[in-house]
């Protein structure tokens, strides 16, 4: 109940952002917050395919680099009420 959302880098040392996205929602058995938190993911692939990776990933949007900041404020919106 501390975050209200996570922005997801994809490329990251050690974890990259989808393998993160999976180990917080499985730790839904512990904490119910970690299946309802939403996940956005920042990438810089921007195909189809790695839009539906992120989604099937557990993440619940994307949005690619560079950044647009009103596609981003947008998004936010979109999951903080």
């Amino acid at each position: 109940g501390t975050y209200d959302l996570i922005l997801m880098d994809i490329m990251m040392p050690n974890m990259d952002g989808h393998q993160a996205a999976k180990a917080i929602r499985a730790l839904g058995i512990e904490r119910s917050d970690a299946v309802t938190i939403p996940i956005i993911a920042l990438s810089a692939n921007a195909f189809i395919d790695d839009i539906q990776e992120s989604l099937n990933s557990g993440m619940n949007d994307h949005i690619s680099k560079p950044i647009n900041m009103a596609e981003l404020t947008d998004t936010i919106a979109k999951y903080i009420k």
